[in-house]
Formats: structure tokens, sequence, C-alpha cells
């Protein structure tokens, strides 16, 4: 039993909740999920990866453009001949030279030119559903930290009327030992108020372990403890 709830100790070992509470809002707890929530983290980082890629898809046009440069040095020979009717002169020079050249090239594959707005649109349709997937586990979370809020709240009511019915039965109990002893109350009514409160005692644990689970269950979703507030 939590012990932020105010509880008394009964006779048979199950203590009875004399308050009620009131829990955190709904939106804080939905606002603490959301921030604390792995999946969430997931599809925000989904998000940027797309973006990435979007971004790589936009540029990506800039591969097909390229610079090279050239640059020789060395000895460059040239032979020569020359004729004029009467006789044939051939000449060899050799020469020390350097020589570079700079170039700027563009290509322009056809596959990428015909498939290039394709691939931007496929790549922002990415994310896009990266967004929708975000904004799906949002709602869902919200959704299921609702169900639980509104069940934890049912949850204690159920608690409360089982915890006045258990107080009745064990002061009705009282009574009827004591008729008993004094021989008022014949044997079989005794074992009847028995059985009777014996299975209020189960019912009041059972509606006490339901929400102490959803509690338990909200509180590890939210990531922190539910402090109550006992109402006045």
């Amino acid at each position: 039993m939590p012990s932020l709830m105010a509880q008394t100790p009964e006779p048979g070992g199950v203590s009875i909740i004399k308050d009620e509470f009131k829990f955190p809002s709904l939106e804080v707890v939905i606002d603490s999920v959301l921030k604390r929530s792995a999946m969430v983290r997931f599809r925000k980082n989904n998000i940027g990866v797309t973006k990435s890629a979007l971004a790589s898809e936009r540029i990506y046009w800039s591969k097909n453009l390229g610079a090279q440069a050239d640059t020789r040095y060395g000895n460059l020979s040239n032979f020569a001949t020359s004729e004029d009717g009467f006789s044939n002169t051939a000449a060899l020079t050799t020469s020390k030279q350097f020589n570079y050249s700079v170039g700027f090239f563009v290509k322009f594959p056809l596959f990428d030119g015909l498939n290039r707005k394709n691939q931007i649109r496929l790549a922002k349709f990415e994310v896009d559903a990266a967004k929708d997937m975000l904004e799906f586990e949002k709602e869902q979370l919200r959704k299921r930290v609702i169900v639980l809020y509104q069940d934890l709240i049912l949850k204690q009511k159920i608690l409360q009327i089982k915890s006045r019915s258990l107080g009745d039965g064990r002061v009705n109990m009282q009574m009827v030992e004591k008729e008993f002893r004094n021989g008022i109350v014949p044997i079989a009514e005794y074992v009847r108020i028995v059985g009777i409160t014996e299975s209020m005692e189960a019912d009041y644990a059972k509606a006490m372990s339901e929400f102490i689970t959803t509690k338990l269950l909200l509180e590890d979703m939210a990531g922190f403890v539910l402090g109550l507030t006992r109402l006045n």
C-alpha cells in the first residue's frame, strides 16, 4: 500500500482508506509521458534523418560538376623536315618545358536528369511520413494515458466504496460476535456473517491491488510518482 494514501489499520490485516485524493492534472501527466517516451524520441530522430536525406537529394546534382588540372615537366623533342627540290633537310630540337592545363566539366547523365524530380518528391514524402508517424505516436500515447488516468480515478472510487462496505461489515461482525457469545445469534447466522465479511475483505483487497497496479503503470509511463492531494 503506498504511503501517499492515508489508511487506518483494522483487525484482519487489511487497512482501510479513509480519504479521497485528487491526482495531478491529466495535462501534466500527458506532457511528462510525451517527453519521456523513447518511441517519441525515435520518431523525432527519424524526422531528422529524412530531412538530411532530402537535403542530400537537393544537392545531388552537384556530383556532375567538377574541375581537373594537369601539369607536365620534361624534355620536349621536335623533329622537322624540309624539301626545296634539290635537297632534303632534317632537324631535331630538344628543349625543357613546363606545361599545365586546368579544366571544368559538367556531366548530364540522362537517368539523373529524368529521375531528379522523382527522387526529391520521394524524399519529401518520407519527411512528411516521418512527421505523421510522430503525431500518430503522440496521439496513441495521449489516448492510453487518458484511459489509464480515468481508470485510476474509477478504481479509486471503487476502492472507496469497498472501503466503506468493509468498514460497515467489520462493525456488524463485531456486534454479531458479541451476540453470538451471549447466545443471541445462532451459529448458522454467525457463520453466514463471517462469510460475508471475509468476502468483503477479499473484494477490498482486489480493489486495492487493481488501484495500485494502475497507479504504478501510469507512474512508470510518466516517470514520476503521482503525489496525491487529500480532498477536504
